[in-house]
């Protein structure tokens, strides 16, 4: 078990800090404290609604009472740079013998400062954004392939997909299925310990990265869920998406969706998600035809009763299973997943 200590300097909430959220909420009893000067005293549970009593703290020096080992930045600001704070607080950790964990685009190891720290205290820099140097090309490979794979999308960014996809991997294995999980962005990838940074290749080789990764996990396995990552209908993060959709050539996609939100990041108004699956069906038709299974919902901006009934609401005009997995279970989603895999040939 390790001892973590998630970094999230003004930036530890219910949205911004996705990777420790993950963590505190797959993996708690890895992670003993959050650095947090802005809501130092509270508890993780306090702050997002789980996490239990995990203390967050002002520094990584008031962690030392317990013992931690591992340092793991907390969130992805835009730009991914590593500022003056967030260094203070990395040399500290690393001083006290801790493997660093970091999702930023600028990478520990190639900074000399922080390389030659880690030396001096025989630590590990893990960068998870840092790609293969080796480039794969796409061969089409998924013309042949012998495992269904479901890509997990959204009508934009902080829809929810990296939790969608863990949570139907879980429910799934939980039934008995085989499932490989594919990490495309640094959260996935540390909880799964595979995966490739999409949006830190080289767009030539997007779909021909996505591509051999499947080709290496999905021996033996049931299904392949991909964590999706941006959205077709934002421009700023599109390439990414559209470059993930064809390597992925998914056989069935889970959209997912925040109800309690009218624009996307960039404040540019949401497309309705009737919209959003017939652009992904339509960008799947040049190759192969792919079908959605389900709607998934992150419904923590509305009370129960509101979140209830826009789901009632979702499944009557989309014909299609819809939730929101983390506070309402699976419902009929997972079901009609293993229907369409028990169909698949």
């Amino acid at each position: 078990m390790k001892k973590i200590v998630i970094l999230a300097i003004d930036a530890f909430d219910y949205m911004e800090s996705k990777t420790g959220n993950m963590l505190l909420r797959y993996s708690p009893e890895d992670v003993i404290a959050i650095i947090d000067p802005s809501k130092t005293g509270k508890t993780a549970q306090s702050v997002i609604g789980y996490g239990g009593d995990i203390p967050v703290i002002s520094t990584f020096q008031d962690s030392l009472k317990f013992n931690p080992d591992s340092l793991v930045i907390g969130n992805a600001p835009q730009g991914g740079r590593i500022n003056k704070a967030y260094r203070s607080e990395i040399n500290d950790a690393i001083r006290a013998n801790c493997d660093i964990y970091s999702g930023m685009h600028t990478f520990l190891n190639d900074d000399e400062a922080f390389k030659n720290l880690s030396i001096e205290n025989d630590i590990s820099l893990f960068d998870l954004r840092k790609p293969s140097e080796t480039r794969h090309f796409p061969k089409g490979l998924w013309q042949e392939r012998k495992v269904p794979v479901m890509l997990i999308v959204g009508t934009d960014c902080d829809t929810g997909k990296m939790t969608t996809a863990w949570e139907i991997k879980l429910r799934l294995e939980s039934s008995g299925k085989k499932v490989a999980f594919l990490g495309t962005g640094q959260t996935g990838i540390l909880l799964s310990g595979n995966g490739v940074p999409i949006d830190a290749v080289v767009s030539d080789f997007m779909a021909g990265e996505i591509e051999h990764c499947i080709e290496e996990i999905s021996s033996g396995m049931d299904l392949v869920i991909i964590e999706g990552q941006g959205a077709i209908s934002n421009y700023a993060y599109s390439g990414v998406t559209l470059g993930l959709l064809h390597g992925a050539m998914p056989d069935f996609m889970i959209m997912t969706h925040n109800p309690g939100r009218k624009h996307d990041v960039l404040n540019y108004p949401l497309p309705d998600i009737e919209s959003m699956i017939k652009l992904h069906l339509d960008l799947m038709k040049p190759f192969k035809l792919s079908r959605f299974l389900g709607i998934n919902l992150l419904t923590h901006l509305l009370d129960e009763a509101s979140a209830t009934s826009l789901i009632q609401e979702y499944t009557q005009t989309y014909h299609l299973p819809v939730t929101d997995l983390v506070r309402f279970g699976s419902g009929d989603l997972i079901n009609h997943i293993e229907e369409a895999l028990e169909q698949w040939n």
